[in-house]
């Protein structure tokens, strides 16, 4: 009997850096810098993304620093403007983790509209995106689930979107599935899931929409154990990928027998 051919997988590319991991992770809500540490292994994440407002990575002279776990030689970090409302505020952040990294110009941007609802507020997200562009960023962006506002992030040059599954640690898991997928379809740059991701079968379920990765931290860091859900989520994006590129069965109203009737003997 032929055996099927195996279909192979390409690297998650970003900003010209190639990944084998699709999952990416917060530093963030964790009880000490040591169970960051053995959940960020645990996940398998080779992207870290740290909030500079909240996170001691060099700033604070005397404090613990993330950085003697989180190694800039064993993971990409993310500096993120979790925390900003204004564009201002973020471009301000963004220049100063650039400073304090050695020139470091992976972003992840976003731009807050209300405490309540962490949703973005898309004007001043624009704003920020189109200076931190011209300045030489390579960004990274959370935004809303608007097909249209994700085409214009990418537009703009971003080089990668990241669209809500649902509020910033509410744990709701995808909301909408075919706004993310009709950004997916209409993508060109990685579009990965960021922020409402409550447990490991939603992870999967964004992978089987075809996206390219899923970015958490309260998913994780605020589980009962946070280094076997992080082991957890590794297993469930690598499930979700593989889910996609097999290509998924048709939904159907009425049953289909899994063996055919055809030829049988009575």
């Amino acid at each position: 009997m032929k055996q099927d051919s195996v279909v192979a997988d390409s690297p998650l590319i970003i900003a010209g850096q190639e990944y084998r991991s699709r999952l990416l992770v917060g530093t963030g809500k964790y009880r000490d810098f040591e169970e960051t540490r053995q959940a960020i292994e645990a996940s398998g994440a080779e992207i870290v993304t740290v909030a500079i407002r909240r996170t001691n990575i060099g700033q604070s002279s005397g404090e613990p620093n993330l950085l003697e776990v989180v190694s800039p030689q064993k993971y990409t970090l993310l500096p993120n403007t979790a925390g900003c409302y204004t564009a201002e505020d973020a471009v301000r952040t963004c220049r100063l983790a650039r400073e304090l990294l050695d020139g470091h110009e992976l972003v992840k941007l976003e731009v807050l509209g209300d405490e309540k609802t962490l949703f973005p507020d898309m004007v001043q997200t624009y704003e920020a995106a189109e200076i931190l562009i011209k300045e030489g960023f390579k960004v990274m962006v959370y935004t809303n689930d608007d097909p249209i506002a994700a085409q214009r992030l990418e537009d703009m040059g971003c080089d990668a979107v990241m669209p809500l599954a649902a509020p910033i640690g509410s744990g709701l898991g995808i909301r909408n599935p075919y706004n993310i997928l009709t950004i997916v379809e209409n993508a060109k740059v990685p579009i990965l899931v960021d922020a409402g991701v409550g447990t490991a079968s939603d992870s999967a379920v964004a992978m089987e929409l075809g996206c390219d990765g899923v970015l958490m931290n309260t998913a994780i860091a605020g589980a009962r154990h946070p280094v076997l859900m992080a082991s957890a989520m590794k297993k469930a994006i690598e499930a979700g990928r593989e889910a996609w590129l097999a290509g998924r069965i048709p939904r159907k109203r009425f049953a289909s027998a899994s063996s055919p009737v055809d030829g049988t003997f009575f």
